[in-house]
């Protein structure tokens, strides 16, 4: 008989504001259980994915599964950088931008079926100060938003949109000084976000052009805008239009430096991370195998 394959599934209680309580259950009834032997475990503390991730290398396991939002995904997928061990993705956070963007169903027993499959492919990492993405990495607005949204008890869609309206109500832009593969830029922006692939989450396109396996990162800078145009930037986000706005500029790139005033929070896959005046950007080509 065929060895089954050993799979680990990394469950985020709180991602999304969603109960996971009958997952496993899920699992159980939905995974072909000739072909793979799964296991369990649940993150209780900030990082531990990573943790049980890199323990899932010396185990032996023959893939990881975030079930769990963008954050979850990135500290897994940080953590099997770098090996032959592929990630599969149940999608429960608040926006789910990567899962969507590479097709994988938000129903759960459809996701279930994707690992049945097994099929593989090779996606970009993208670099910031030594931290991996995935999916978006940004800073201004978005990383401010970010920043709220962690600190409030109201997870999911509702909570993100709670925390974009507080922060926009006193927001004011910034001035970077950004060097795209040589070639420098100095903008007054609202926010700049480095996308590996174009969306955010909830169908939220800011780089409707962005590719996960095309080895460049889309630099977009929103530039300053007037606050009674907020509708119509948030409809172009929607419409996979952000890139015909008057006010969004988008350049890609390998190699990015961006320069700010000081200190300041960046969203790393929708994470807050407090980073210095300067950022340096790069892109790892292929280096993560996700199953899709």
């Amino acid at each position: 008989m065929r060895q089954r394959k050993r799979i680990l599934f990394v469950i985020n209680p709180i991602s999304g504001g969603k109960k996971k309580t009958a997952f496993n259950k899920q699992v159980l009834e939905v995974l072909d259980l000739e072909k793979f032997d799964p296991t369990f475990k649940i993150t209780d503390h900030a990082n531990h994915a990573f943790e049980l991730g890199k323990s899932a290398i010396e185990e032996g396991y023959d893939a990881v599964v975030a079930v769990g939002g963008d954050g979850t995904i990135n500290e897994l997928g940080s953590a099997i950088l770098g090996t032959d061990m592929p990630l599969g993705i149940i999608p429960e956070g608040s926006g789910n931008g990567l899962a969507l963007y590479l097709g994988i169903p938000l129903n759960e027993s459809a996701a279930i079926r994707r690992i049945n499959r097994f099929e593989t492919t090779a996606v970009d990492t993208g670099v910031v100060n030594g931290r991996h993405f995935f999916n978006i990495a940004g800073l201004g607005f978005d990383a401010s938003v970010s920043d709220r949204f962690a600190a409030d008890n109201i997870r999911g869609p509702i909570g993100y949109l709670r925390s974009a309206i507080n922060v926009l109500s006193d927001f004011q832009p910034s001035t970077y000084t950004l060097t795209i593969d040589g070639k420098e830029y100095r903008k007054e922006a609202f926010m700049v976000s480095v996308a590996n692939s174009p969306q955010y989450g909830n169908n939220a396109y800011i780089a409707p052009q962005a590719s996960i396996n095309d080895g460049l990162l889309d630099v977009c800078i929103v530039k300053k805008f007037p606050l009674y145009l907020f509708p119509k930037m948030v409809f172009h986000l929607f419409t996979k239009s952000a890139d015909q706005s008057e006010y969004v500029e988008i350049i890609p790139g390998k190699e990015i430096i961006i320069l700010r005033d000081g200190n300041g929070p960046v969203h790393v896959d929708g994470e807050p991370v407090e980073m210095g005046e300067k950022l340096e950007i790069t892109i790892q080509p292929k280096s993560l195998k996700i199953i899709c």
